[in-house]
């Protein structure tokens, strides 16, 4: 399935095709990043991290100094938690994947820039529904209001501030959402911490490491699942729509974008009510129920509009690959499609050719990616990743196996989904326990 024109129109970063050759001929990298230093929103990104910076560097500097090993621990288990979102979400965007400058500004401007924003505009809020309404509602519902309020929008400018500095990077919606995602990792990690921190405060032993595993269980993956990456994908996905589909009425482009930072905001909201949080009144069990119940549609809702914009993507990259067998056969066409599908072809690959033959089809699927992607871009350097494949192909033959492709793999998806549920349900049972036991709440 192509993806519209609109998605994949050439950016400002790239000269008009030359009529003979066909060809779209792309900016050189030094004159796109002399054009980004002329832009207003370059600067004020440099100078928001480095405001930001300075107040989240002050605010853990002051705790670190009380707290030292708690600290040390605390950014080690979540930083080592944020590397395997990151492997995670990078393979989403396996055909066109994102320059790691910009992955590692969107996780500046969320781990600084908005975390930083929050500390404060949280602050103000908690302070406005006291006075408006009255102390107890503030206490209550006082993190439902202010959380999803000035988090999201401080989060969701982050990718407005990457579309406006690097257009040309955003051409699908997946882009969006895997900038978005970043954000959220980014202020993830940062307030993770802050509340591991304020933990082993709270439980008066000094120095103490038992709070800090207990909150990294509870909120990195009892709650991470469903936690600010998640909300932010969803939000930027919604700004890469709008940037995107100029085909579209600017009422229905911008109704897409709030839209999707109106659900951010509402599974936000949800996710931060004190609605629920007695779990029904059966304790630890209730509680873990009431957390899958204010998490699984943001998850689920998420899951499937990623996969469909991720089918649009990857339609619309393989239609350049059709017609050319040596490269890539209809059956690995079908296989490249998606992550399940390129991971079965390579388990199928080893067990009639041994790692070998994995390798050598994980190596022809990446070069078909690139030859694809390329090829999008107008094809001067098709001819180095053709000989890459050609290559691959070339052992794959010589080991009997010729098409790298695992026969009804489609057929094991309704079972990997049924797995997948029942390990992450053992999973949630077995982490709650552990923060029982470790005294957490």
């Amino acid at each position: 399935m192509n993806l519209p024109t609109e998605d994949r129109a050439p950016g400002p970063d790239s000269v008009p095709a030359v009529p003979e050759a066909g060809l779209v001929i792309p900016t050189p990298a030094w004159a796109r990043a002399r054009r980004s230093l002329r832009l207003p929103a370059f600067w004020l990104l440099i100078a928001l991290l480095l405001v930001g910076g300075w107040q989240i560097g002050a605010l853990l500097r002051q705790v670190a100094a009380g707290y030292p090993a708690a600290t040390g621990l605390a950014i080690g288990l979540f930083g080592l938690y944020a590397v395997l979102f990151v492997v995670f979400v990078r393979s989403l965007d396996y055909f066109e994947r994102e320059p790691p400058l910009l992955l590692l500004t969107a996780l500046g401007w969320g781990a600084l820039t908005a975390t930083a924003t929050a500390v404060r505009g949280d602050a103000a809020v908690h302070d406005l529904l006291a006075k408006l309404v009255s102390p107890a509602f503030a206490a209550s519902w006082g993190p439902a209001v202010a959380g999803p309020t000035v988090e999201e929008l401080a989060k969701t400018l982050g990718v407005v501030v990457i579309v406006l500095i690097a257009r040309a990077q955003v051409n699908s919606v997946v882009d969006g959402f895997v900038y978005g995602a970043f954000v959220g990792l980014g202020f993830q990690v940062v307030e993770d911490v802050v509340y591991a921190l304020n933990a082993v405060a709270l439980a008066g032993d000094g120095d103490s490491l038992r709070p800090v595993v207990g909150t990294f269980l509870l909120r990195g993956f009892l709650g991470g699942l469903w936690s600010h990456t998640l909300f932010s994908a969803l939000a930027g996905s919604g700004i890469a729509y709008a940037a995107l589909h100029h085909d579209r009425s600017a009422w229905r482009r911008w109704g897409a974008a709030l839209g999707a930072l109106a659900g951010a905001w509402l599974f936000h909201f949800g996710w931060n009510s004190p609605l629920l949080a007695d779990g029904f009144g059966y304790g630890g069990p209730g509680v873990l129920a009431a957390l899958l119940i204010k998490g699984i549609p943001a998850l689920l809702l998420v899951t499937l509009l990623i996969r469909q914009a991720s089918r649009r993507e990857a339609g619309y990259y393989l239609d350049k690959l059709v017609g050319d067998e040596r490269i890539a056969t209809v059956r690995e066409l079908a296989a490249l499609g998606s992550g399940r599908t390129r991971t079965a072809a390579r388990r199928y690959a080893q067990t009639r050719c041994g790692r070998p033959g994995r390798r050598a089809v994980r190596r022809l699927q990446r070069a078909q990616a690139l030859l694809a992607l390329e090829l999008s871009r107008g094809g001067r350097r098709a001819g180095r990743y053709r000989a890459v494949a050609l290559a691959q192909r070339e052992l794959l033959e010589a080991r009997g196996h010729p098409d790298a492709y695992a026969p009804d793999s489609s057929s094991t998806a309704d079972w990997s989904w049924l797995v997948g549920c029942l390990c992450a349900a053992a999973l949630a049972v077995a982490l709650a326990l552990a923060i029982r036991a470790l005294g957490g709440s």
